[in-house]
Formats: C-alpha cells, sequence, structure tokens
C-alpha cells in the first residue's frame, strides 16, 4: 500500500465584507490587530496560558455566510464562537462537504437520513457516525445541493463546567477535540437536525480578527481522499488531530 502525504497548507483567513458574511451588525466587527480587552473569563481557564481575547459579543452569523461554497465557509467558520444553549467555544477545526464529493453523503442523492442536507442554508444537519456518535453539520449553498461543513473541534469557552459533567473529564484540551466529543459536550442530538443556526438553542458569532488556517486531507474518509477540504486553527491544541508536513 503507498501512503500519499499532502503538505499542510497555511493561509491567513480572507477579507471578506460585511454584506457577504450575512452579519446583523457589521458595524460590531473589531479590525484587524485590535486589542480587546473584554476578554471571557472562561476562556482563560480553558487554556491555562495566554489567551486571545473575544469581546463577550460578536456580531452573529447569519443565512446569506452560508450561501456560499462548503469549503469556503468551512474555512470563515474558523475562529468563530458556537454556542448550543450558551455552551460552546472557538470552531478550531472544520471540514467541507459537497454534492458533488464522493466522500459527502449527499454524493448520491436525498434520503430520509440526509434529507437536512437538502435543506436551506444556515441550517444544521446531525447524524449518527457508526451508530455512536453524533455529528454536527452547518448546511451550505444557495441550490440546496446537498453541501455542508463537519464541525471537527472546538476551543472551550462558555460552560466548561456543564462540558466537563457531561463528557466526564476534566482535561479541556478533550472536551471538544473531535465530532463526537464535540456533540457530546454540547448536548447536539437527532433532535436539533434541520433547525436554524439563527435560533435557539444555537448561537453562532462571528470571529472577532482573521486567523491563521492549516488546511489539509479530511480525517476518516476513502473516497475524495485528495481533497484539502479540512481546516483548522493553526497551532491550536484543541486539534481533534494535528496537522501533518
Amino acid at each position: 500500500m503507498v501512503l500519499f502525504l499532502l503538505p499542510i497548507i497555511l493561509f491567513s483567513s480572507r477579507s471578506i465584507d460585511s454584506f457577504s458574511l450575512g452579519l446583523r451588525h457589521p458595524g460590531r466587527l473589531p479590525p484587524p490587530g485590535q486589542d480587546f480587552t473584554q476578554c471571557r473569563r472562561a476562556a482563560i481557564e480553558a487554556q491555562g496560558h495566554n489567551q486571545p481575547c473575544y469581546p463577550s459579543e460578536l456580531p452573529p452569523l447569519l443565512r446569506a455566510f452560508f450561501e456560499r461554497p462548503a469549503a469556503d465557509v468551512a474555512q470563515d467558520l474558523i475562529g468563530a464562537v458556537l454556542l448550543v444553549d450558551g455552551v460552546g467555544g472557538i470552531i478550531v477545526e472544520t471540514e467541507a462537504y459537497d454534492y458533488q464529493d464522493p466522500a459527502s453523503h449527499s454524493f448520491r442523492g436525498r434520503t430520509e437520513r440526509n434529507a437536512s442536507m437538502f435543506g436551506p442554508a444556515g441550517h444544521v444537519y446531525v447524524y449518527r457516525s457508526y451508530g455512536i456518535h453524533w455529528c454536527l453539520n452547518m448546511v451550505c449553498g444557495a441550490d440546496r445541493l446537498g453541501s455542508a461543513v463537519l464541525i471537527r473541534a472546538l476551543q472551550p469557552l462558555e460552560g466548561i463546567g456543564i462540558m466537563r459533567q457531561r463528557r466526564g473529564l476534566s482535561d479541556p484540551r478533550q472536551l471538544c477535540s473531535g465530532p463526537g466529543r464535540l456533540c457530546q459536550a454540547l448536548n447536539v442530538t437527532r433532535a436539533l437536525d434541520g433547525r436554524s443556526l439563527e435560533q435557539p438553542p444555537f448561537a453562532l458569532e462571528a470571529r472577532p480578527a482573521p486567523v491563521q488556517i492549516a488546511a489539509g486531507r479530511r480525517i476518516g474518509i476513502t473516497r475524495g481522499i485528495e481533497k484539502p477540504w479540512r481546516f483548522g486553527l493553526s497551532g491550536s491544541p484543541f486539534l481533534s488531530r494535528a496537522f501533518r508536513g
């Protein structure tokens, strides 16, 4: 068996205007490099050392943000804040899937299981992996052809005590480092399938500034392996798996 290693691709997040992001309050998005003074104290507890500051309130990401190709959305979600009933954190790892991708659930068409993937952009698609773990996806594209972004890992930020109870462990790096762990920590189940990210229990907030992103091959698939559609916050200790050079 021959193994091919894909080099890590490092790049800075693109500068996107507030209209294309679908921000409800574009004027509140701080400029790159601004020193945030109102940090969420839970973030410091989570990392245990110097932590970039996140203001207590950020602009929400709306449907227009998701009406774009999944690979673009997956990159732009890195650094955003996801909360479910007030529990969550910073998105540090994602994977993109679209209807032309043989690794995607939508590749063979719509079924009862994947119906939400063909729904409106900005809604969630929740499925069970290997009959064990729930996985949270965010539906993308304006054409409803079946594109989505899998949320692979978060850096804990809010409700860390609740996450620890749900996960039965204390190490913050293990609370949300993987799609199954993340869903257990945030209590995401099939009951949330098809729900809008603009409505409770979800809250999805824009990242406060551009970030450095790593890209590489997706994890746990046997088809479409050549696509560098896994994205992560460069250097984050909260990734499900490190990116290889």
